[in-house]
C-alpha cells in the first residue's frame, strides 16, 4: 500500500527524491527497523548512509559507479577460482517441485559517509547474485544477435542482381563495423578481409581493340570467437546488491517482490482508476487528481489484503467472481473482482407527501460472504432502506 506520494515535474532526477519520501514514511510509521527496497537510483551513497543512520535497512542493486574499481570483476573471479562458495536460492516451482532461481555469495564492506556534518559508519553486506532465468534469457538474446550479425556480414559479399559490390577492403570494413556495432557484438566476431584483383581479357569488338580489364572486389571470412562468447555468457545474469540485513535467499525474494509496487502503478494508470490519459491543464489540478486517486489506490490495496487474509486464515476459497464460470474458485481474489460483485445493487427512492420510501434489492449469498470477509455488516446496505419521515 502506498504510504507516501510525491508529484514532481518530469525533468526531475530520481536520486534526490528518495530521502524526502523515506523521511515522511519514517515519521508516519513511527518506528525504525524498516526495510526499503529500491532500484539502482536509490543506491546513492548519501541515501544509503541516511537510511542506515536512522536505524533502518536498505536493499538495492549497485551500479558500476557505486562499486570500487575492478570490484565486479574481482567478485566474479573469486567464484571462478573457487575462493567463494555459491549458495543456491530455491523456491517452489509451478508444479510444486523445488526450483533454483538464483545463486551467489556475500561479503562485507566497511562504509562511511558524512551526513549533515557528521560522519556515519556502517557495515554493508554486498550480495553477488546470479539470476538463472535472466541469464538464460540474456544468453539466448546474445546468441540471436551474434547469428543475425554473422548472416548480415556474410550477405555483404554474396553476388546478386542489383546488389552493391564492395571493390575495396576499406568500404567493406566500414559496412562490417556498422553491423557489429548495431548488434553490440564487436568483441565476439573474428573476421578477415581480403582484396582481390583479377585480370580479365576482353576481345576486340566493333572497332574496339582487345584489352585487359581488372575485376576488383573485397571478400570477408567471419567466424565466432567462441572463447570471447563463452566469457561474455559467463558474466550474464550477475549483479551486485547492497544491503544491511537479510540473508541471501531473503534478499533475492524481497527484491523480486517489488513487482507488487509496479502492480500498484499499473492500477493507478489503468483500470479502474484510469489516471492516464489526464485531461487537465493546470498543475494544481493534476496534483490534486493524483493525490485523490492515490487514496483510492490505498482503498483497493486494503480491500484486497483483508479479503485474502480472511480466506487464508480459514483455508477457504471464494467462488462466483468470474463471469461465465460461477464454479471457478480462488483464494487470492483481486479487489476489482470483489467490488464488481456489488455492481448490480439498485437503490430505489420514492418521495411521498409525508415520507420518503427507499428500497434496495436483497444481497446475494456471494455479496454477504464478501462483506463478512471484509469485516463489514450487511447493514451497510439495509440501512439505506430506512424510512425517512422528512418531506422531500
Amino acid at each position: 500500500m502506498p504510504l507516501a506520494t510525491d508529484v514532481v515535474s518530469g525533468e526531475r532526477a530520481d536520486d534526490p527524491l528518495y530521502m524526502p519520501c523515506i523521511a515522511r514514511v519514517q515519521a508516519s510509521v513511527g518506528r525504525h527497523g524498516l526495510l526499503y527496497v529500491g532500484d539502482c537510483k536509490m543506491a546513492s551513497r548519501d541515501t544509503r548512509a541516511r537510511i542506515a543512520a536512522a536505524g533502518d535497512f536498505y536493499l538495492c542493486p549497485l551500479p558500476q559507479g557505486q562499486l570500487g574499481e575492478g570490484e565486479f570483476d574481482a567478485a566474479l573471479e573469486a567464484l571462478c577460482q573457487g575462493e567463494q562458495a555459491r549458495s543456491a536460492v530455491v523456491r517452489e516451482g509451478p508444479k510444486g517441485e523445488p526450483e533454483v532461481i538464483a545463486e551467489g555469495y556475500e561479503y562485507p564492506v566497511a562504509m562511511s559517509q558524512k551526513v549533515d556534518g557528521k560522519v556515519e559508519s556502517w557495515s554493508e553486506r554486498r550480495l553477488v547474485v546470479h539470476s538463472v532465468r535472466h541469464a538464460h534469457a540474456a544468453e539466448a538474446a546474445l546468441r540471436a544477435r551474434v547469428a543475425k550479425a554473422m548472416a548480415q556480414i556474410e550477405a555483404l559479399t554474396q553476388r546478386g542482381r542489383g546488389k552493391k559490390r564492395f571493390e575495396t577492403v576499406s568500404a567493406l570494413r566500414q559496412a562490417v563495423v556498422a553491423i557489429v556495432q548495431r548488434y553490440g557484438v564487436e568483441d565476439l566476431l573474428w573476421f578477415r578481409l581480403s582484396q582481390h584483383d583479377t585480370p580479365c581479357a576482353v576481345r576486340a569488338y566493333r572497332g574496339q581493340p582487345a584489352r585487359v580489364d581488372h575485376d576488383r572486389h573485397a571478400t570477408i571470412e567471419v567466424r565466432v570467437d567462441e572463447a570471447a562468447l563463452e566469457a561474455t555468457i559467463g558474466r550474464l545474469g550477475w549483479r551486485v546488491y547492497g544491503m544491511a540485513s537479510l540473508s541471501l535467499a531473503q534478499a533475492v525474494l524481497a527484491y523480486r517482490s517489488e513487482y507488487q509496487v509496479e502492480r500498484s502503478f499499473g492500477r493507478l494508470k489503468g483500470r479502474p482508476l484510469s489516471l492516464t490519459p489526464m485531461y487537465v491543464q493546470r498543475d494544481d489540478y493534476a496534483t490534486g487528481l493524483i493525490r485523490l486517486l492515490s487514496i483510492a489506490l490505498r482503498v483497493l490495496t486494503l480491500v484486497e489484503f483483508v479479503g485474502r487474509r480472511a480466506l487464508a486464515a480459514e483455508g477457504a476459497t471464494l467462488a462466483g467472481l468470474y463471469a461465465g464460470n460461477p464454479k471457478r474458485a480462488t483464494n487470492r481474489p483481486t479487489a476489482e473482482r470483489l467490488l464488481e460483485a456489488f455492481q448490480d445493487i439498485t437503490l430505489i427512492i420514492i418521495p411521498g407527501a409525508q415520507q420518503t420510501d427507499r428500497h434496495v434489492n436483497a444481497l446475494s449469498p456471494l455479496q454477504q460472504r464478501i462483506l463478512e470477509m471484509l469485516g463489514f455488516s450487511s447493514a451497510l446496505y439495509t440501512r439505506l432502506c430506512t424510512v425517512s419521515s422528512e418531506p422531500p
